[in-house]
């Protein structure tokens, strides 16, 4: 197995190509349960109608851990929307109907996007009361069993030369409900400083679903509290001021 042909880094993980396969090669210290969870994840989303890369193998390389699948030849949505600006709408409309076929679907075996949230509220630096109030509002959200990627953005999609779309990255899917998959979409633009591109992602979702904004706005501050357990410093300052509900509103 080759690995010289790097298409993505991050701190903790390294992906190759080799032919028409993809090699995700994790960190020593990645958690081997949070590996086997994602290849899990995408192993039970390929049962449903949406395109997502296959599961091939996971395996060990050199004494890391490593996930091995299909090779998807194409571009991300990001680069191509980077690459025709003229076409910002055009792309942020397939974006959200993608989206929504997310959501459409199903899958039972999942984890509960509910108690994920209420893990990482235990996780936070919050104050007591804060993290109380963050529990009270979970609690009191709709119960839906609808899949939610839980990192969507223009970078977890991959467009092929005949047009198709397919869906990356399945670490973070949970069954739940959509609204909170889509605050955190939301969330993601904001904090890369795509401000204009985040309202304009949610006024269209809104508006194609006949959701309240006021309502997905209501899952901000629990999404910003799960986001804020991966302590990084840049994110620091937004996230503190949209975890405290009563300022947020």
């Amino acid at each position: 197995m080759k690995l010289d042909n790097v298409i993505a880094k991050r701190d903790t993980k390294t992906v190759y190509r080799d032919g028409d396969k993809v090699i995700k090669l994790f960190g020593e210290t990645f958690s081997k349960a949070d590996i086997l969870n994602e290849a899990l994840n995408q192993s039970r989303v390929e049962d449903t109608n949406l395109k997502v890369p296959k599961i091939l193998e996971v395996t060990k390389i050199d004494g890391k851990w490593a996930i091995i699948m299909e090779y998807v030849e194409g571009e991300t949505l990001d680069a191509l929307m980077k690459a025709n600006p003229d076409k910002e709408c055009e792309y942020m409309e397939k974006f959200v109907e993608l989206q929504l076929d997310i959501h459409k679907n199903q899958v039972g075996l999942l984890n509960k996007l509910r108690e994920k949230m209420k893990r990482k509220i235990a996780e936070t630096n919050l104050t007591a009361s804060n993290r109380y109030e963050l529990n009270g509002r979970l609690q009191g959200m709709p119960r839906h069993k609808k899949l939610c990627h839980g990192d969507f953005c223009p970078k977890n999609v991959i467009v092929t030369p005949e047009g198709e779309y397919y869906v990356i990255d399945w670490a973070h899917a949970t069954q739940g409900n959509a609204s909170a998959d889509v605050a955190r979409t939301y969330l993601v633009f904001k904090l890369q400083g795509k401000d204009e591109l985040a309202e304009k992602y949610l006024k269209l979702f809104c508006k194609k679903t006949d959701t309240a904004i006021q309502y997905v706005q209501k899952w901000l501050p629990i999404v910003a509290a799960s986001q804020s357990v991966k302590g990084k410093p840049e994110e620091f300052e937004l996230l503190s001021s949209w975890c405290n509900i009563v300022e947020f509103e």
